[in-house]
């Protein structure tokens, strides 16, 4: 895969993921312990996207290896959030493992990106 090509699967794939945890938030009980989950996990399953899309814009090489770094926190944030969500309704399981899943599989391309660019680049 050419470095454009991954670079536009990777925003694509995070931007979908949002949105899919978007419409998962929006099934969720309406009762405190939900509305804390979703306002949390919203914010990190967003900002997983938003993180890639400011480290393609960035101004220098440390620059961008730290946006993805800010990225795959946001994943793992979300990995929890996710996780703590399968108590919230058990109907929701299902779609909430696919998400996981998802989200794991982007949280590895992350790790590895930022991995070889510290070996290349000696960040």
């Amino acid at each position: 895969m050419e470095n454009q090509e991954f670079k536009k699967m990777l925003k694509l794939r995070a931007f979908n993921l949002a949105r899919a945890i978007m419409r998962l938030a929006d099934k969720f009980p309406s009762k405190r312990s939900a509305w804390v989950i979703a306002d949390q996990l919203l914010r990190s399953a967003t900002s997983i996207g938003a993180n890639i899309i400011e480290a393609q814009a960035a101004s220098s090489k440390r620059d961008f290896v730290n946006f993805l770094n800010h990225a795959l926190k946001s994943g793992n944030e979300t990995k929890f959030w996710l996780a703590l969500s399968k108590d919230l309704d058990s109907k929701l399981i299902a779609d909430i493992e696919y998400l996981l899943k998802e989200t794991d599989e982007l949280t590895k391309i992350l790790g590895s990106s930022i991995s070889t660019l510290k070996g290349k680049n000696k960040l």
